[in-house]
């Protein structure tokens, strides 16, 4: 298990918080542009204030980015959960009108989910045989992290197969580097990096951690070519020294940097949202290890908050109540559509 346990995990990135190494200084996300987004907004797309207000649309709100990595039937530590677990974890999402983005789609401000929806970001750390692995027939085996939600959004439709896979060089040795992250790139999953070799970047100068970074972003070019790789996941949450590392070095470039530590992101839209330290929550349930960092009380008290994202259908407009209106980010103001609620 390459993780540490949770609590060393969360302390990792409060100190790295603390000392200042999610400032602006990183390049991702320099200037915070607004992406293009899609050409037209959905056509059950919300427009009338009565009916924002009725819906509760936020696109200011909090959104839950979720952790996983290793799928088994005999949990060995905070970080693994066993097959059922997950899709229950998945369904819960589903009955309570979640649907997945991308890290890349989150980051950038593409969300595109229905109205009345909220956005939730699934992320797998460390390329595990029990995320992805392909039968002979070329289709995800059973049991395996993708073909349950794969399976999950068979029965909800709504519910989106989509996520991003953090990889290793060693990607998803049962299958191999090159078929499975092929497979992931065709069928609408995005490839992130988790650097070549799974290091603590924050213990290597910054050559060093440049050269893991690049290390895993070549693996994966390598293995799929044409990939288009922005996002990266720090291993043990560990920021390198210098800042900026992380976002740009030779060869790479990311628009996102996700952190380890235990709560939700806030909006992209927002202007407090730093691309360059992006929080996680870890997979738990109620009762397990640290349970009150873990995803099922998060969703319980964003709930029970509604502290939520809350989708208006359109992704060309960013619409919020209207007492929210001095949290948008410059950079979307001109999608910005608030209300009265």
């Amino acid at each position: 298990m390459r993780h540490p346990l949770l609590p060393l995990c969360t302390l990792t990135v409060t100190a790295l918080l603390a000392t200042g190494c999610s400032s602006g200084a990183s390049p991702a996300g320099e200037g915070r542009q607004a992406a293009v987004p899609p050409a037209s907004a959905s056509p059950a797309a919300v427009k009338n204030p009565a009916e924002l207000a009725r819906l509760g649309v936020n696109e200011l709100g909090q959104v839950p980015v979720l952790m996983y990595h290793q799928l088994t039937e005999k949990p060995a530590g905070v970080y693994d959960r066993t097959p059922a677990d997950f899709r229950a974890e998945l369904e819960r999402l589903a009955r309570e009108k979640y649907v997945p983005v991308t890290a890349r789609d989150f980051q950038e401000g593409r969300i595109g989910t229905p109205a009345g929806t909220h956005p939730v970001v699934l992320t797998f750390d460390d390329s595990t045989n029990s995320q992805v692995r392909l039968g002979t027939n070329g289709t995800p085996a059973p049991g395996t992290a993708v073909a349950i939600l794969m399976e999950v959004a068979k029965k909800y439709p709504a519910f989106k197969p989509t996520a991003t896979f953090f990889v290793n060089a060693d990607a998803f040795s049962a299958t191999g580097p090159a078929k499975a992250l092929t497979w992931l790139k065709e069928h609408g999953y995005e490839i992130g990096n988790h650097t070549d070799r799974h290091q603590n970047l924050r213990s290597l100068d910054p050559a060093g951690a440049a050269g893991a970074i690049s290390g895993g972003q070549q693996a994966i070019l390598k293995a799929a070519p044409g990939a288009k790789v922005s996002s990266l996941a720090l291993p043990f949450g560990a920021m390198p020294r210098t800042a900026g590392v992380a976002a740009k070095g030779p060869g790479y470039r990311y628009d996102g940097v996700y952190l380890v530590g235990s709560n939700p992101a806030l909006s992209p839209f927002a202007q407090e949202f730093a691309p360059d330290a992006i929080p996680r929550i870890r997979s738990a349930g109620p009762k397990d290890e640290d349970a009150e960092l873990g995803s099922s009380r998060w969703l319980d008290r964003m709930a029970a908050q509604k502290s939520w994202y809350v989708s208006d259908g359109d992704p060309a407009t960013v619409s919020f109540p209207r007492t929210a209106q001095g949290k948008v980010a410059p950079a979307f103001a001109g999608r910005a559509r608030p209300y009265q609620p």
